[in-house]
């Protein structure tokens, strides 16, 4: 199964960021993560390919002293290599196009847990950054956390991996790249669970 017939030529990205709030607009962004997911003929939907990256607060932005606390990320360690949001768009932008091309899709669509959330901090971010041009479709998502409703009876992500018979690790969540990749896991079971069901309709 190619991926571009299965979704209409977009290619599912899993994403997901961390923050310095709830606010999208003047929260700061501090670290996303991008996730590659493709399809094999004898083990299905799975995850290849991951992307991490630190930024740098944007100038004036707001950061929560409970959001530090929860996500555990201290914006000033020496050791953390963060870029500018600039910088961060300019590498992902050429890596989505990589991919979009080996996989013959004209364009990204984010995949998160609570979708929208994410979505909205990565738009901004564009919006701030004054980029016009990007290859993730700008409205459109899939939410894991409904999916996981549906299939499941579980919207909360580590419950969620759980019913799933998923390994998940509470002491590593929060960190984009560790949410990202649970979250392409769980969506890729989701994805082998209704092809195998569908193909009995």
């Amino acid at each position: 199964m190619k991926i571009s017939q299965r979704f209409r030529g977009f290619l599912p990205v899993v994403v997901d960021v961390e923050t310095g709030g709830f606010d999208p607009i003047r929260d700061a962004l501090l670290e996303v993560a991008f996730v590659f997911i493709d399809y094999d003929e004898l083990r299905g939907w799975q995850r290849v390919a991951t992307e991490n990256y630190h930024i740098e607060p944007f100038e004036n932005s707001n950061i929560d002293r409970d959001a530090l606390n929860f996500n555990k990320i201290d914006p000033n360690h020496p050791f953390r290599f963060a870029v500018d949001e600039r910088t961060f768009f300019e590498d992902i932008k050429k890596k989505l196009l990589t991919h979009l091309a080996q996989v013959d899709c004209k364009r990204a669509i984010l995949v998160g847990h609570n979708a929208s959330f994410d979505l909205s901090f990565i738009n901004a971010a564009l919006k701030r950054n004054k980029i016009l041009k990007f290859p993730l479709h700008s409205f459109s998502s899939f939410d894991t956390a409904t999916l996981s409703g549906v299939f499941f009876g579980q919207t909360v992500l580590a419950r969620a991996m759980s019913s799933a018979k998923l390994k998940w690790n509470p002491s590593q969540a929060h960190s984009a790249i560790y949410d990202a990749e649970g979250t392409a896991d769980l969506f890729c079971k989701i994805l082998n669970l209704w092809d195998s069901c569908s193909s009995k309709f």
